[in-house]
């Protein structure tokens, strides 16, 4: 008999108010190994939400956010173990350099590896050699974000959350960071992206979900959609 593969990212009737209001209303979404799921909505659609209940930084009202088959709760790092989080600005120390911060981010989730190691670690996630060794206060977003992405990779963290990862990015960096992430996807991590972005949300997702006041109300496979259409769903959702 077959056991059946379990849910890397689950959401059961997530709900999240604030003083009577709605932010997410009854969210349910299964998310496996491989798969990257792309939220598209505007501001205020419940995305940022979403992310911040499965990451424990808010409690949800009612409904489960469960991690590997770890139930999330604020206060308990069990989850935490299998993620990672890309935000929309990645937090870094502009006075050290690129594979400095690598190595505080790692040590502090009790990684230590050697130089070698880190390197590896920063080159997987698209940063060019000569920039290891430059301190991040000379970085551009785009190259921030690859250390982002290092730091996730130093975690081994099956599940990556993104908050707006491609804001603010020009469109070759854009589509160095869609490759790196599909890269990550083909690896078996599952990703879920909260993004504005509709043509790169096609290009990077294997799913796609629409949500307006909190209700998800579309997910669809990229496969099954081009970017004018997904287009002109979204327009008609919001």
């Amino acid at each position: 008999m077959t056991t059946p593969v379990q849910d890397r990212v689950e959401a059961i009737d997530l709900t999240k108010a604030y003083n009577g209001h709605t932010a997410l209303n009854k969210l349910n979404l299964r998310l496996k190994a491989g798969e990257i799921f792309c939220l598209l909505g505007q501001n205020g659609a419940g995305k940022t939400t979403t992310i911040n209940i499965f990451l424990g930084f808010i409690e949800a009202t009612a409904g489960k956010a469960i991690i590997n088959g770890v139930d999330v709760k604020p206060g308990n790092s069990e989850s935490k173990k299998h993620l990672a989080y890309i935000p929309e600005v990645v937090q870094l120390y502009g006075n050290l350099t690129g594979i400095e911060n690598l190595d505080f981010f790692s040590r502090l989730v009790g990684f230590n590896y050697r130089q070698d190691k880190l390197e590896q670690l920063l080159l997987q996630a698209g940063l060019q050699q000569e920039a290891h060794s430059r301190k991040l206060v000379h970085y551009s977003k785009g190259m921030r974000q690859k250390v982002g992405i290092a730091i996730a990779l130093a975690k081994n963290a099956d599940v990556i959350f993104m908050d707006e990862p491609t804001s603010g990015l020009d469109p070759k960096a854009t589509q160095e960071f869609t490759t790196i992430v599909k890269a990550l996807g083909h690896k078996g991590k599952t990703i879920l992206m909260a993004t504005h972005d509709i043509f790169n949300a096609v290009n990077v997702g294997t799913h796609i979900g629409i949500m307006k006041n909190g209700t998800l109300v579309h997910t669809l496979k990229t496969a099954d959609i081009t970017a004018n259409e997904l287009q002109k769903l979204y327009l008609e959702t919001i």
